[in-house]
């Protein structure tokens, strides 16, 4: 029987993503996109969701766009290179940048073209390492899209992200991490039960305050300080009204650890 091209699962408050088309570097096609969207529309708006994670079968994280999966044109036609970025590509960042739940990549492999911008799309990025990265859009003829062109500015500067894009050189795991493009690097033997760890101390954290810190972190990068100031006082006001916190400040004071509910 066919295996699905994506895995999906729900359980105890951990939404799991598994791309699986290992056999094709779990490279992106339609019907990747439309099961994680089918996905993320069962439960982006669960109150039960506490993360979400998202990783590869196989030794990739995700190849980028399938290339091979696109019908060839009539002669004489040409591709609408930004149809797939309307239609799947800004659908899914957006969504994946306003779940009100911390989004984790487990990066088991390498990240090439969109597929790197869909690792820099999550919140926290812990990796292999002996993955790597790799832009190749200009050896396509293209440039970074699915928002590439910002993340990686945005997490390493533009003389960086400038080289990486137009050199399309590799970047190991290790380097990432350095650079602060990724949060960790651990070795490949050590790589599922640190991301399960990982995991876990978020799925039992302050649901509400996860989602709020990683709101205003975003908004951080475009909002004034005045503004900043102002989130900051509207979101701390909704959490003081938390059952959370109220268990965070009692934990505190009887010195021992809070037992999160996620309201």
């Amino acid at each position: 029987m066919e295996q699905p091209p994506v895995l999906c699962e729900f359980a105890d408050g951990v939404a799991t993503i598994t791309l699986n088309r290992p056999d094709r570097l779990n490279s992106v096609n339609d019907a990747i996109h439309d099961a994680i969207a089918a996905f993320l529309d069962r439960i982006e708006h669960d109150p039960a969701l506490r993360v979400l994670v998202i990783t590869g079968a196989g030794r990739a994280f995700c190849a980028g766009q399938d290339q091979g999966d696109r019908k060839p044109l009539p002669p004489g036609q040409k591709r609408d290179m930004g149809a797939a970025l309307e239609r799947y590509y800004k659908p899914l960042m957006l969504r994946l940048r306003a779940l009100p739940a911390p989004v984790v990549c487990a990066m088991n492999g390498l990240a090439v073209g969109v597929g790197a911008t869909l690792v820099l799309a999550c919140d926290i990025v812990i990796a292999k390492q002996s993955a790597y990265f790799l832009q190749g859009f200009t050896k396509l003829g293209l440039m970074p899209d699915g928002g590439g062109s910002q993340f990686l500015p945005q997490r390493i500067g533009t003389a960086r992200a400038m080289a990486l894009c137009l050199l399309n050189d590799k970047l190991d795991a290790q380097q990432a991490a350095d650079w602060g493009l990724i949060w960790r690097c651990v070795p490949d033997e050590e790589f599922d039960a640190a991301s399960r760890a990982l995991v876990a101390q978020l799925a039992q954290s302050a649901t509400r305050a996860l989602a709020l810190t990683k709101q205003a972190i975003y908004a951080a990068q475009t909002n004034t300080l005045a503004q900043q100031l102002d989130l900051e006082t509207a979101s701390q006001r909704l959490l003081g009204d938390t059952d959370d916190y109220q268990e965070g400040a009692a934990a505190f004071r009887e010195k021992r650890s809070a037992v999160f509910k996620g309201r």
